[in-house]
């Protein structure tokens, strides 16, 4: 991989850190094509856990490049496109596990947004800045407003104000909070974890969290889906009968107990 993405693998687990501590993680065209390509070469994991180097998670886009590139008229890159690495996340087969460990601005907190979980370090501060520049914030703002209460996305795009690991917990922008000292330790765990299902059965799960009630918020459709989406799984795969047979034997199924 390249210079500003480092990826560490872990049986069916993998862990892509942006490596660009001294710029915050602002992700430049490069660290963006970066990215794709370890999101394109991990679509055989289970799990992906999302980090930064440093004491930031990710600034969000490099404003600065923005600010050359159209100076100089340079042209977009659609192998870059900012809107292109968040779709990958948030249609990538794997889980997508965000590891907040610090800064998470503008970019930074779209990525907590279209990633599957998150769990924030108490000390991280998670914000959306662009109100001071004049700006909306057109994709982190628009996350949060599909995901947060009203008042709580508002608070965040009109104030600029940031929040910690612990209120983004209360809020529902990340699943847990913990002190930074354990994150990775946390984050790993769950990733683990996750590597011992079945990969049609989690990616299906996904797709299905994304359909329901984002497309489908009729309850019979609803649970038609429902069976439709288990359908498919054991189209592909026999994760469900070898379950449901471990399960009538008194065995445990992958994944069974506490996580950390």
């Amino acid at each position: 991989m390249g210079t500003l993405i480092d990826i560490v693998q872990l049986d069916d687990c993998a862990v892509v850190r942006l490596n660009r501590p001294e710029k915050k993680n602002a992700l430049n065209r490069l660290a963006r094509r970066e990215l794709l390509a370890a999101l394109l070469s991990l679509r055989d994991r289970r799990a992906i856990i999302l980090t930064g180097a440093g004491d930031s998670f990710c600034s969000g886009v490099d404003l600065k490049e923005v600010k050359t590139a159209a100076d100089a008229d340079v042209p977009p890159d659609p192998q870059s496109d900012w809107i292109e690495v968040l779709l990958a996340i948030r249609e990538h087969p794997a889980v997508c596990i965000a590891a907040v460990n610090g800064f998470a601005l503008g970019g930074g907190a779209t990525l907590i947004s279209v990633c599957d979980l998150a769990i924030a370090a108490d000390e991280a501060e998670i914000g959306m800045p662009e109100i001071g520049f004049g700006v909306y914030p057109q994709f982190s703002g628009p996350g949060a407003q599909m995901q947060l209460t009203a008042k709580r996305a508002a608070w965040l795009i009109l104030t600029a104000e940031r929040v910690d690991g612990r209120t983004a917990e209360m809020w529902g922008m990340v699943n847990r909070s913990v002190p930074r000292a354990e994150l990775m330790q946390v984050a790993t765990s769950i990733g683990k974890k996750l590597g011992e299902y079945d990969a049609v059965a989690l990616s299906e799960s996904k797709h299905a969290l994304d359909v329901v009630p984002a497309s489908i918020s009729d309850w019979r459709q609803a649970f038609v889906h429902g069976m439709s989406t288990n359908a498919r799984i054991r189209a592909a795969s026999d994760a469900q009968q070898e379950g449901f047979s471990r399960f009538a034997s008194g065995l445990r199924n992958p994944g069974q107990g506490r996580l950390p």
